[in-house]
């Protein structure tokens, strides 16, 4: 007795069909998760209010760079990682020798850059000493004896006399401060990983129909994911 199988289709063909099809599949979702994340975090740091420049700083790469792969991933990070990271976890600062943090008060001003202003760049621009004062009540001051200007910034006295010469606090002295938490980064994450294996099925059957030549019928197979 002589027996004798054919499969068709060509079981080989329609095997490597199904895994270009996977692969394609994979790979479009993991850049359609990359870019959702990146998408997201850089809508909760502007959010914040903490500015489209840092917003920029999230950046979001899918490997493998070209081609396709079942084992494609997905890499989302910030180009700022410590400033974004702060924001992100809220954590205690200290200062780095010990001593005191200095927070500076609106008389103090902008630093050089825009941002903000160390006790030894203000005694440099303004050509004035800054005197300790302790208070046992409250956090201790860095002061000047000057003035106000107009714009409310502690400038030099110009009365030879003294008059109109007051104390002015420049900078609040304490021994550590607590960032508060802006951000929630592993939300969007978690949300953004659950909706994947949803992204692979839909993109698979996308491409499946694809390579088997059939339209594809975007009402017939709808992909939905949401929010937590």
């Amino acid at each position: 007795m002589r027996l004798k199988l054919d499969v068709t289709p060509d079981l080989v063909a329609t095997m490597a069909s199904e895994i270009a099809a996977g692969e394609k599949a994979v790979s479009a979702a993991m850049r359609e998760a990359g870019s959702n994340l990146k998408t997201a975090w850089r809508g909760q740091i502007t959010g914040a209010g903490l500015g489209r420049r840092l917003a920029n700083s999230i950046r979001s790469q899918t490997y493998p760079k070209s081609g396709e792969s079942l084992n494609a991933a997905a890499l989302v990070w910030s180009k700022a990682p410590e400033i974004v990271g702060a924001h992100d976890t809220g954590p205690l600062i200290r200062s780095k020798d010990g001593f005191w943090l200095a927070i500076p008060l609106e008389a103090a001003g902008k630093g050089f850059r825009g941002g903000r202003i160390a006790p030894g760049e203000w005694e440099r621009r303004r050509g004035l000493r800054l005197r300790f004062v302790y208070r046992r009540r409250g956090p201790s001051l860095l002061v000047a004896d000057g003035r106000l200007n107009t714009r409310g910034l502690g400038v030099a006295s110009r009365s030879k006399t003294g008059r109109g010469r007051s104390t002015v606090p420049i900078f609040l002295l304490v021994p550590q401060v607590r960032l508060p938490k802006r951000l929630d980064l592993e939300r969007d994450a978690e949300w953004v990983i659950d909706a994947v294996p949803g992204l692979v099925v839909a993109n698979w059957v996308e491409n499946h129909w694809k390579i088997a030549g059939k339209p594809y019928d975007q009402g017939h197979f709808k992909h939905s994911s949401r929010r937590h």
